[in-house]
């Protein structure tokens, strides 16, 4: 009788605990969120690689000038079917361009809007703000996918207010770019709205991953014959710091570069959160050169650096600290060029996905150390 009673409180402790798991589960309540924070832990730890120093140091191939040059130039050959860079300039400039969403903008003298039309009739426009006291040195801001780079209108207004222009970009597809009906040989009639439909405009002869680099380069095109700027940094958050870190691998008038929340290297990348668009894991432009390369890239040249930052906390992506695996091995690449730099900062003071005030202190004293 007594092993019956025992057997029947069990089942019904059993029961108790089954049915609890439920309703928290449904209701979301205490101690849901607790449970959620330890398996989205478990899960964290469980995908990342851990890595030795040895196998991160034989992902990266660019250990040479030589290797440099002859990786910018297949990667120019991949984008653009030359080993140079293009040459061309904006397709129109509108000067004293009036944008009220700026009007309030302390030490803005004037906008203009720079846009550069590309293949396919995919556009990209850019504001370059230019300020009443001038420093003669410029920040090249780009915007991720959360759109137009309004979106970094606290970021601009900070480095206005230090007396540097800025120049601002959104990715393409976003924000005030266009998006075109093209006509596809095979598919007929479609709008492009987003990344992950620009692989329908691939072929042996045309890479689409051109179109997130390519205004950035003709934009600097500009600003070489019409300005004369002291030194161009770059900076972007999200897909815009992936931008940054790709147009700084390849075009080295970009004398420092600043990727927030950006990218990690594909063995990183196990989180689905971490995967990306298409740009970020298009296998026949990183068999040219892995993210680890770009980064080397991006960071090696006479006063260049290149700086990484993630929030630790980011709710988007690339949060914790899984950059250990790579960044002194990096470091130890670059420092053996004996010419450039490489560092990554963790930002711990909040939990969004943005560049903070914080994140802005630390790229404001990197441009003037």
């Amino acid at each position: 009788m007594k092993n019956s009673h025992k057997v029947i409180i069990l089942l019904g402790s059993f029961s108790l605990i089954f049915l609890s798991g439920i309703f928290v589960t449904v209701s979301e309540v205490f101690p849901f969120t607790l449970l959620k924070s330890i398996n989205n832990e478990f899960n964290k730890k469980s995908s990342i690689i851990s890595y030795e120093p040895n196998d991160v140091s034989s992902l990266i191939h660019v250990t040479n000038i030589k290797l440099v040059d002859e990786t910018r130039n297949n990667l120019n050959l991949f984008l653009w079917k030359d080993e140079n860079l293009p040459n061309r300039l904006p397709s129109n400039i509108e000067n004293s361009f009036s944008d009220d969403r700026y009007f309030e903008i302390k030490n803005l003298e004037s906008i203009k809007k720079i846009t550069i039309n590309m293949d396919y009739n995919i556009n990209s426009i850019a504001y370059l703000f230019q300020p009443t006291i001038d420093n003669n040195k410029i920040i090249i801001y780009h915007q991720g996918h959360s759109g137009d780079f309004f979106e970094g209108k606290a970021t601009i207004e900070y480095f206005l207010k230090k007396n540097y222009s800025v120049i601002a970009f959104s990715m393409p597809l976003l924000g005030m770019n266009n998006q075109p009906i093209i006509q596809h040989p095979q598919f007929g009639e479609i709008k492009m709205q987003s990344h992950n439909q620009l692989p329908l405009l691939k072929n042996s002869n045309f890479s689409p991953i051109k179109f997130f680099v390519e205004p950035v380069i003709v934009a600097l095109n500009y600003l070489e014959k019409h300005h004369n700027f002291d030194a161009y940094y770059m900076i972007g958050i999200s897909g815009g710091g992936w931008s940054t870190t790709l147009v700084s691998a390849i075009d080295d008038r970009v004398n420092q570069s600043y990727s927030i929340a950006g990218s990690y290297p594909i063995f990183l990348r196990s989180d689905p959160k971490n995967f990306g668009d298409y740009e970020q894991h298009d296998l026949d432009f990183y068999q040219v050169a892995n993210y680890l390369d770009l980064y080397v890239m991006s960071s090696i040249g006479n006063d260049r650096k290149h700086i990484q930052i993630f929030n630790k906390f980011d709710p988007c992506c690339f949060d914790g600290d899984a950059f250990l695996s790579y960044e002194q091995e990096i470091k130890d690449i670059v420092n053996s060029f004996n010419d450039g730099f490489f560092e990554i900062y963790l930002d711990d003071t909040h939990k969004e996905h943005i560049i903070s005030e914080h994140a802005l202190e630390i790229i404001i004293n990197e441009i003037i150390s």
